[in-house]
Formats: structure tokens, C-alpha cells, sequence
């Protein structure tokens, strides 16, 4: 039963991940929900095989039907590799905790400027010279990448507002954009989950797989509808993530 359950949440996951990212919103507390004493390292190793297996498939339908900057990205996706990393390093010796008030802080921040600005994301005019594109990209993906590495959800739902607000990249370029970087933060969390043991294979693998599912159907639908439909997933995700770390913080 625990494995169907978490195979659904799986699919489901798949799905907003390749939308708009933070499929880790669901994947992670249904992992701890059906293992209230496994190691958080195994569980963070597990969610990561599915995670990756669905980024991989929406990164290459994306990159087939959007044009996404790679000369940009590539500094991001290197940067990313070392942030997650040392991020996944991290687990295993430092509380996350402290982590859910400072991120319940930028969600709401994020939230808000997004409601306000009605036009955000709806036009591709990219803001930024070609040195400062290179050198902000190597800066969000060490940042991102640790925090992927480290604590996970809502990485991809940052990524894309950074590349929205920060970058100029209309919603949909932003959503293809994200999961190349994400791609990179997944692969390298992996390095350091699987030789040190901390995957559940079986699992792993079968959660893998509805990802995959959900990710064809989730990248289907939105270069179908464009980024008007990202950007209302998009919201409606953030208003989920801020109600997910208020509680939280609140029970902790």
C-alpha cells in the first residue's frame, strides 16, 4: 500500500515539477510520512532517483520546443553541480530547522511581488548584459544548487522567479531555463547520496518512473497553454509551499 501511495505522489509530482518546479513539495513529506524513523539522508536519496528521472525528460522536451540561452545556463548548471553537492554533504550534519522561517519569508515575498505585478513573466526581454548574465547564473546556481542539495523543496519555483524577475525571461522560458539548472543540482546531490548508500532502489525506481509519467504529461501541457498557464501554476504552487512551511514552522 505504502508503495502505490507514493508511486501516485509520484506521478503527481512529475507533473508540477515540470511546470513550474517544487515537485520535492510533495515527494518529501510523503517519503517522511511513510517512514516516520528512516534516515532523512535515504529518504533525500530516494526522492532525488525519482526527482531526476522526471527533470531529465522535461529538460529535453523543453529544450526541443524553447529557446533557452545555454551559453547562459551552462555557468549555472557547473555552479549548481558543486552548490548541491556540498549541499547534500550538509544533511547529515546540520538541522534544517532553521531553514523553513527564512524560506516561509521569501515565499510570501515572492508571492505578493508576482500578484502585484500583473505583467510579470509575460514577455521574453531579457534585462541584463551578456558578463552580468554569466556572472548572476554562477551566483543562482551555487546558491540554488546548495539549498537543492541541502533542503530541496521550492528550488525550482525559485530558479524561475529568478530568471523571470532577475533575468527577463518570460514564464515559460524561465520554467525550461529552471530545469536545466535543476537537472544539474539533482545529478549532483545523487553523487554523494549513492555511493554512500542513502537510496531505497526498489522504491526509488518505481517512484522514478510514475515521475517520468506525470513530467511528459506536465511539459505536454504547458507548451501547449504557454506562460500564462506557468504563471498561474506558478502561483498557485507558492500559496501551497506558504501554507506547507507556515504549518511547519508553527508545529516545530
Amino acid at each position: 500500500m505504502e508503495f502505490a501511495v507514493l508511486v501516485g505522489v509520484a506521478f503527481f509530482a512529475g507533473w508540477v515539477d515540470a511546470v513550474v518546479g517544487g515537485g520535492g513539495l510533495l515527494q518529501v513529506p510523503a517519503l517522511f510520512a511513510a517512514f516516520p524513523s528512516g534516515s532523512p539522508a535515504t529518504l533525500f536519496g530516494t526522492n532525488k532517483i525519482a526527482s531526476i528521472a522526471g527533470t531529465s525528460v522535461a529538460t529535453v522536451r523543453y529544450l526541443r520546443a524553447v529557446s533557452v540561452p545555454l551559453r547562459v545556463l551552462l555557468p549555472a548548471f557547473l555552479a549548481a553541480l558543486l552548490g548541491a553537492f556540498l549541499g547534500a554533504k550538509a544533511v547529515a550534519v546540520l538541522p534544517v530547522a532553521w531553514v523553513r522561517p527564512v524560506i516561509l519569508v521569501l515565499l510570501v515575498a515572492v508571492a505578493t511581488y508576482t500578484f502585484w505585478h500583473g505583467e510579470l513573466g509575460k514577455r521574453h526581454a531579457p534585462r541584463l548584459s551578456p558578463r552580468a548574465e554569466l556572472a548572476w547564473a554562477a551566483v543562482v546556481g551555487v546558491v540554488l544548487g546548495f539549498y537543492d542539495g541541502f533542503f530541496g523543496p521550492g528550488t525550482g519555483t525559485f530558479l524561475i522567479f529568478i530568471f523571470v524577475r532577475g533575468f527577463g525571461y518570460d514564464f515559460l522560458s524561465a520554467s525550461a531555463a529552471a530545469k536545466v539548472v535543476n537537472f544539474g543540482t539533482n545529478l549532483a546531490a545523487l553523487a554523494y547520496f549513492v555511493p554512500s548508500g542513502y537510496v531505497m532502489w526498489a522504491l526509488g525506481l518505481g517512484m522514478a518512473a510514475a515521475n517520468v509519467a506525470g513530467s511528459v504529461l506536465g511539459t505536454h501541457l504547458a507548451l501547449a497553454h504557454g506562460s500564462g498557464f506557468v504563471r498561474r501554476v506558478f502561483l498557485g504552487l507558492v500559496v501551497a509551499l506558504i501554507g506547507k512551511f507556515a504549518y511547519d514552522t508553527v508545529a516545530l
